[in-house]
């Protein structure tokens, strides 16, 4: 019985391939801790072999695995591994039931795994075409007694995808200030890029980063993309003035609040006028002044009973979350020092009900998360309102906070002593710790994925679209041992199949198109996996090259048409700073530069110069080189001329923005997620100041002409 028998069975790899011919062995002690976190004893030869009989006379006796999923696809599935005569009930979400004999094919997958089920092809089998889609309980009843039951998805073909062509912008909120901000973006500015945007030249979607709830406390790590809770949004993306109790302030509090919009104003004019850095921390705490002041205001009987409603439907995954963020205050955010009790939601709950202060801050959070809830439905609404093809773009980031709110509330579905990250590569010889813990894929396939589902029906509330960071994750995630380096992880596989179809499933019932980012390495296979079911991919212009072949950038007709066309991302340099190659300077000031300044410079002109070569010779740049804003514009009409479904434009190129939001490897010698957008000499500009911006317009006309032109011709490449 060896190790590597055990880690396959539960799905643990032993060794993965960072390139094309080249194998790594995994470290037998890290398989070890990865089993253990899965609570596999393989701590000895002889552990290793109980866990082995156990795991395989545990799949020979079950007759179900944990969930099945049954695509409605019209294509023939493998058959369920049932004794010929079994009897299988399917009571649906409403409870409705459908019975029918297993026959001599039914279907499923291997131990630990979902299932894939179709008709027997008699009769008597039960009719696997004629179930509805959604959520079901699946039972059976084998002729030797044995019962078994499992969750059934029964998913749509592929997610909804986006009408026709469309274009538009790629934004990180917390930049986008106006004249009405407090110190940061918020979503008042959202609606208001949206309205601008969608109705002045026609774009069909806009796109922002995670609006997840961050960890409570100050000093917050401002990063977007390492929240708190993913399942609820962060109220300090409030517009104050907008909540209507806000009028309704009384004399008593009036001065109060006078104080709190001075400081509000202040904030915005440090940022905007005297060069200073977002400060997310200063922003919530004047909000937060003022939410408790708008909180004395009673809500009228219309508002009273719609906020019932709000926490009926969210039940206890909001009351979980807004109890955590009431003991965050009182306990610190460190959940696991907080006193015993409290360790766990439920024994939590009697703690809350004996304490009233903590009771009412409890319904402080709720309200906060139902006042958040009501502002992302209104820019929404405003998005389809502008003609908005698509709408607002939320994004999921891919794990949460160790210390958080998802942390502490789903405690039995998470790795205990595992972070996700990512191997060695070309790129990134230590690899990547990204400090989240993963989500357990034993523990998801019992639950029948419900902590997934119910995240993916949240986000999905007010989106048109989803963009799911590091979308390889549905497949397999790099995991960590803590205490451990990134190269000492290893690969845990997901069932891919059941991830997707929850996904497709919530989509569809959201009437949502759903984006993978599926930048840097990409399992084979999985691209082709996730355009079968609708998933969009993401292409970057300047990865876009026939690597297989010339090495040289694809010519337009040949890029994918299922994905987001950018020319960069919140991680990469601006086109200007691109075109500028002070995206180099600033990395070798940075420390972050492996090689020579000068070769590095070099070998930077020498790629944008092949890129601006081939728009000069496809007619795209009829002004000429010399010149940046037309040298954007330049990029974004070859972006248009791809039959990509959707093309994206980052909103700081609209300007000439060459900062960059984020610059991986660094910490605090850069001010990652802190930076408003601004023009190319680095000073901050207003959404005013951008809406009125020629720099602005002339992009934008550009995409629009471009992409409004075209459709994704017949048979263009979806992968």
């Amino acid at each position: 019985m060896t190790l590597a028998r055990l880690a396959a069975l539960h799905g643990v790899a032993t060794e993965y391939a960072p390139s094309e011919g080249v194998t790594v062995a995994v470290p037998d002690a890290t398989v070890v801790a990865v089993l253990r976190a899965l609570d596999v004893d393989a701590s000895t030869p002889e552990a290793v072999a109980a866990a082995v009989e156990a795991a395989e006379r545990a799949g020979r006796e079950r007759l179900l695995p944990p969930t099945v999923v049954h695509w409605q696809d019209g294509a023939p599935r493998p058959p369920l591994d049932l004794p010929p005569g079994t009897r299988l009930t399917v009571t649906t979400e409403d409870g409705r039931t459908v019975a029918g004999s297993a026959g001599a094919a039914g279907a499923a997958g291997s131990a630990g795994s979902a299932g894939s089920a179709r008709s027997a092809g008699n009769g008597k089998g039960l009719d696997w075409g004629g179930l509805p889609l959604g959520v079901h309980r699946l039972s059976a009843h084998a002729p030797d007694g044995r019962r078994s039951t499992a969750t059934l998805i029964v998913a749509p073909a592929h997610a909804p995808g986006p009408e026709g062509r469309s274009h538009g912008l790629l934004v990180q909120l917390y930049s986008l200030l106006s004249g009405r901000s407090w110190g940061m973006g918020d979503l008042g500015d959202l609606r208001e890029l949206a309205d601008w945007a969608g109705r002045t030249h026609g774009t069909g979607f806009v796109q922002v980063n995670p609006l997840h709830a961050a960890v409570p406390g100050a000093p917050t790590d401002p990063s977007p993309y390492r929240p708190s809770s993913r399942r609820f949004p962060d109220p300090v993306h409030l517009r104050i003035e907008d909540v209507p109790e806000f009028a309704h302030v009384d004399q008593a509090r009036r001065e109060e609040l006078d104080r709190v919009l001075a400081d509000a104003a202040e904030l915005r004019e440090r940022v905007l006028g005297k060069g200073a850095l977002i400060d997310r921390d200063a922003v919530w705490e004047a909000k937060r002044r003022a939410l408790e002041l708008v909180h004395t205001v009673e809500l009228g009987p219309g508002r009273r009973a719609a906020y019932r409603d709000f926490l009926a439907e969210r039940g206890r995954a909001l009351e979980d979350h807004a109890t955590y963020q009431a003991l965050a205050e009182r306990h610190g955010h460190h959940w696991r020092r907080w006193p015993e009790e409290l360790r766990d939601p439920r024994t939590a709950e009697a703690a809350v009900r004996a304490d009233a202060e903590l009771a009412a801050r409890v319904d402080f959070h709720c309200r906060l998360a139902w006042l958040t809830d009501g502002q992302l439905a209104a820019v929404s609404h405003t998005a389809r309102q502008a003609g908005m093809a698509v709408g607002i773009v939320h994004d999921l980031a891919v794990g949460v906070h160790p210390d958080g709110s998802d942390a502490w509330a789903q405690q039995h579905v998470f790795a205990a002593g595992m972070s996700v990250g990512a191997p060695p590569d070309a790129f990134n010889a230590r690899g990547q710790d990204w400090g989240l813990p993963p989500w357990r894929p034993d523990a998801l396939a019992a639950e029948g994925y419900a902590p997934y589902r119910g995240l993916l029906r949240e986000l999905l509330r007010h989106a048109g679209a989803l963009r799911i960071d590091h979308v390889m994750g549905l497949f397999r995630l790099w995991w960590v041992p803590e205490g451990g380096e990134p190269t000492e992880g290893t690969y845990v596989r997901y069932d891919s199949e059941a991830m997707l179809a929850v996904l497709t499933l919530e989509a569809h019932r959201a009437g949502a198109a759903v984006i993978g980012e599926d930048l840097g390495t990409v399992e084979p296979g999985v691209r082709e996996s996730l355009a079968r079911r609708g998933v969009l991919g993401t292409s970057v212009l300047w990865f876009e090259r026939d690597w297989a072949g010339t090495g040289r950038p694809l010519p337009p007709e040949e890029w994918r048409a299922g994905c987001v066309a950018t020319a960069t991302t919140h991680d990469l340099p601006s086109t200007a700073a691109r075109l500028s190659g002070s995206h180099v300077t600033l990395r070798h000031r940075l420390g972050l530069l492996t090689g020579d300044l000068e070769r590095e410079r070099t070998r930077d002109a020498a790629e944008t110069a092949e890129w601006l070569g081939l728009l000069q010779r496809l007619g795209m740049l009829p002004e000429g080189p010399g010149e940046e804003a037309a040298e954007v514009r330049a990029f974004h009409r070859f972006l248009a001329a791809t039959p990509a479904r959707l093309v994206g434009m980052w909103l700081p190129d609209a300007v000439g923005d060459r900062r960059p939001q984020n610059l991986p490897g660094t910490w605090d010698q850069y001010p990652n997620w802190r930076l408003p957008v601004a023009g190319p000499d680095g000073q901050p500009l207003t959404l005013e100041e951008l809406a009125a911006s020629p720099r602005a317009h002339d992009l934008l006309r550009v995409l629009a002409e471009g992409v409004g032109a075209r459709t994704a011709p017949p048979g263009a490449r979806s992968v």
